[in-house]
């Protein structure tokens, strides 16, 4: 007779389904020796007696036996139901409780046919029913966690596995410690597909179920020092010392001085013991680097977990970081003294008092002096250029000593750059002057020409000269309309007017009316529009015209 599958128990373990069939097993073995076949016919009889139980106990109706069948055949195929059962009962848990299928089975409700019994079927033997999860959640403690098992993700090529700068300090833990780099490598990829059960950390420990290659999965544990008394004094030192790391704490985040407070909370290369139940003698084999690997992800979330695995709870680490503060609060405030109070008495502050007469001022300075000499460095600034800038920073407060007023101060950035570069001896733009005129340049947006033109007009009449370089206006009537019949009677050609300007018709000469009364004469090329200040100002046009006036231009 062939042994009767074992009855599924909802809730129970695979080793109770195991066990009930290997008693079943057991007892058919006893049965077939106590009952030998002592002819052709008491084999058949003992053939359908076993076929009759068959059926009895999987419910199959019954069916006549296939010719040529005898006891044999029925133990073979007995015995091949019984190997499917055992090695299902050991299979890892998965997410659904339906059965695999098992060798000749033809899907997951289908029969199974016997090609030596084309009218016979033979239902699929039954599979214990699997937990979920071979983790119990139900035992957790103040130092015992689990946590659910991550699910698969894909995995970055050349990115640290963990998203902290911690996650990533316990996996190079074991990293630079193995002997394999391959098995790290396959043991990260069974991290990044999720083959890693739940884990459960407790003080020094960390546990779960790994599935791999073979459809039992392998039990793998993380061994861990614990700290120590000392150690733990340290800590709680360094945390209670900064209350920026209680509050990172919280946050979830693990402060580095905090990690380097003198206990040693992240592992060193070898402090990380693997224990797995396969038989890989690699160290470590990559269901030991798989939960290595997935241990780091479960860091990164929540670095209690990390002082949890050094011997101290969460509730317990916060409950004594809070006694310590207090402590040091009341120590503080009990060797503190109220200091006295900064200040005079008000009585003293409203009584009468004279004041002292002040000291003469110092006698002014007949001149200002010449400022030191600076050296030249290669790749420094120009000493020309600091010893043109300190002379007249030099004038300015010498004027300001005596006068109680700066009138550069009152200058654009444009005019104070024409002054700077007027105050230079020399005209036009040397060797000498050209670093200086190119600096002040570029500082107020203009061309060194721009600047050459503008220091001409400062030269010819100071303020007033550049506003009238730069600033075109109309003139009331008067003084500019008697310009032209004063111009006519010295024997001067016409001149035709625009805004407060009169222009030669050759084409080369111009008189400008300044706000301040004075004629501004300017020269040009014939035909081009390219003024400069010319001469020295003048109430009369004619005279801002002498010297400037050719005899062929009368």
């Amino acid at each position: 007779m062939a042994p009767s599958a074992p009855t599924a128990v909802p809730g129970g373990r695979p080793g109770d389904a195991a066990r009930e069939a290997l008693r079943a097993a057991r007892r058919q073995a006893v049965r077939a020796e106590a009952v030998a076949p002592r002819s052709e016919g008491g084999r058949e009889l003992r053939a359908r007696g076993e076929a009759r139980d068959a059926r009895h106990a999987s419910g199959t109706p019954p069916t006549a036996p296939a010719p040529g069948q005898d006891s044999r055949s029925t133990r073979i195929k007995a015995a091949q139901d019984m190997r499917h059962h055992l090695a299902s009962a050991f299979r890892m848990p998965s997410g659904s409780d339906a059965p695999e299928e098992g060798p000749g089975s033809t899907g997951t409700t289908g029969d199974s046919t016997n090609p030596a019994e084309p009218h016979s079927t033979t239902p699929a033997p039954a599979v214990a029913h699997a937990p979920p999860t071979m983790a119990t959640p139900h035992r957790d403690t103040e130092l015992r966690r689990t946590f659910p098992a991550f699910a698969p993700r894909e995995a970055a090529d050349g990115a640290p596995f963990a998203t902290t700068w911690w996650g990533n300090a316990w996996t190079e833990a074991l990293e630079q410690s193995a002997l394999d780099p391959k098995r790290l490598t396959r043991g990260r990829g069974y991290a990044d597909q999720g083959h890693v059960d739940a884990i459960t950390a407790t003080p020094g420990l960390v546990l779960a179920y790994v599935r791999g290659s073979r459809p039992r999965p392998y039990r793998v544990q993380l061994r861990l020092r614990t700290l120590t008394d000392e150690d733990w004094v340290h800590f709680l030192d360094a945390a209670a010392d900064r209350p920026g790391h209680i509050a990172a704490l919280l946050d979830k985040e693990l402060p580095r001085s905090l990690a380097g407070c003198g206990a040693p909370l992240l592992p060193a290369p070898g402090d990380l013991t693997a224990h797995c139940s396969c038989p890989d003698s690699g160290h470590p084999c990559k269901h030991a680097a798989a939960l290595c690997y997935q241990t780091a992800r479960l860091l990164d979330a929540d670095p209690f977990v990390l002082l949890l695995l050094r011997g101290r709870g969460e509730g317990d680490l916060l409950d004594a970081l809070a006694r310590r503060s207090a402590a040091r609060a009341a120590r503080t405030a009990r060797g503190q003294r109220p200091d006295a109070l900064p200040g005079i008495r008000a009585t003293d502050a409203l009584a009468p008092r004279r004041l002292p007469e002040l000291p003469e001022p110092l006698p002014e300075p007949p001149h200002a002096d010449q400022p030191p000499v600076y050296p030249a460095a290669p790749g420094g600034p120009d000493s020309f250029t600091l010893d043109q800038l300190a002379t007249d920073a030099a004038a300015r407060a010498h004027a300001l000593l005596g006068t109680g007023r700066d009138p550069v101060g009152e200058l654009t950035l444009w005019q104070d750059a024409v002054r700077l570069a007027a105050a230079r001896p020399g005209s036009g733009l040397t060797a000498t002057t050209r670093s200086l005129y190119s600096t002040l340049a570029a500082a107020v947006g203009r061309t060194p020409a721009d600047l050459a033109r503008g220091v001409a007009a400062w030269r010819q009449g100071g303020l007033e000269g550049l506003a009238v370089l730069d600033e075109p206006w109309d003139p009331p009537a008067g003084r500019f309309d008697r310009a032209r019949p004063s111009l006519r009677a010295a024997g001067l050609p016409a001149f035709r007017p625009w805004c407060n300007r009169l222009t030669h018709l050759g084409g080369h000469i111009q008189l400008r009316l300044g706000r301040d009364g004075l004629w501004y004469a300017y020269e040009s090329e014939p035909g081009q529009d390219d003024w400069w200040p010319r001469g020295t100002p003048d109430l009369e046009p004619v005279g801002a015209l002498t010297g400037l006036l050719a005899p062929g231009d009368a």
